[in-house]
């Protein structure tokens, strides 16, 4: 077996026993999902033409593309990022160790206190999609150690921030937003706990979204499953090392009204960690994807100041993948 330098945890027999006797809440006449058509993976993207990213912000696939490069002080992002939260929690970072390429990455740093706190660069998408992919690189430094509500990673979504207002609490309906991001979520595990995505979507189990794992097991009110469908192949848990460097790649296809053909998956290094197939995010098809981003929020921060760095970050209309050598 391949070292990626992760904790797997094995917990896949028993939820394949639960998901495949699982049962829709949708109730109206949606068709069943066609086949699953299986998912890129490893050096077979975009990005693979393109050696270094050289030039990959050139490919017509691409909508955006940022390597920090550019930006002499944070504030520097609204010119490029349409919706900032707090640049007092951001740093441009030039010490080697903390840029995965180039010289220059972002730092998002929560410090301690038990408000809730974040730090986010979204962009708003004019052209509203119903695929994304969305490609970053981050890392976790050395003493990371949060326990509580966080979200810490990418982010895709669809109506979420009515008028630039985030809607916390308010349940999808398959009309009104929804919303995936592919974060690490700490419960028992050691920092900084599992890889897993966040959903708001129409058969969540509580008025917040459902932390949905690679085994297909979901953290969230009942331990009820999703019907994902016969396509769905349970993979282990991954815990993600502090202080190391990762390419994170996750896709949103929202499903067609009436079917279940909705798709959401996630790379780790190129490699498909999980994949969720048959998910049912709208009911409309007016609800398309119209954000996307980087975030770091913690309610609350009590133990420490932590810091996650990001770089690289890349979203396209097709599989991107790690940077080609």
């Amino acid at each position: 077996m391949r070292k990626y330098g992760f904790i797997a945890i094995l917990t896949l027999a028993a939820w394949a026993v639960i998901l495949s006797a699982g049962s829709s809440r949708f109730t109206g006449q949606e068709k069943a999902a066609p086949a699953v058509a299986p998912l890129p993976e490893g050096n077979t993207g975009l990005a693979a033409k393109y050696p270094g990213d050289a030039g990959l912000e050139r490919d017509p696939a691409v909508i955006h593309y940022d390597g920090f490069e550019d930006y002499e002080t944070p504030a520097d992002v609204n010119k490029k990022y349409e919706f900032v939260m707090h640049t007092e929690n951001m740093r441009l970072t030039e010490e080697p160790a903390n840029v995965n390429r180039g010289k220059k990455a972002m730092a998002f740093t929560l410090p301690k206190q038990e408000e809730g706190n974040a730090a986010a660069l979204y962009r708003i998408i004019k052209e509203e999609r119903d695929i994304l992919f969305l490609r970053y690189y981050a890392k976790f430094e050395k003493g990371y150690d949060q326990h509580g509500s966080s979200h810490n990673s990418g982010v895709i979504s669809a109506h979420y921030f009515p008028n630039r207002q985030a809607s916390p609490g308010q349940p999808a309906d398959g009309k009104n937003k929804f919303w995936v991001s592919y974060e690490t979520e700490r419960g028992d595990s050691p920092s900084p706990g599992r890889l897993n995505v966040y959903v708001y979507h129409p058969e969540q189990r509580t008025g917040y979204g459902d932390h949905i794992y690679p085994t297909g097991r979901i953290r969230s009110g009942p331990e009820k499953p999703v019907p994902f469908g016969p396509g769905f192949v349970p993979r282990p848990d991954i815990i993600p090392e502090l202080d190391r460097w990762y390419c994170y790649e996750f896709m949103v296809k929202a499903n067609t009204p009436g079917r279940r053909d909705g798709r959401i998956a996630c790379w780790l290094d190129g490699r498909l960690i999980a994949d969720f197939p048959g998910f049912r995010l709208r009911d409309v098809d007016s609800l398309k994807i119209d954000l996307f981003g980087i975030a770091l929020f913690m309610r609350p921060n009590n133990i420490r100041a932590n810091t996650r760095w990001f770089d690289d970050v890349v979203a396209a209309t097709s599989y991107i993948g790690p940077i080609a050598k």
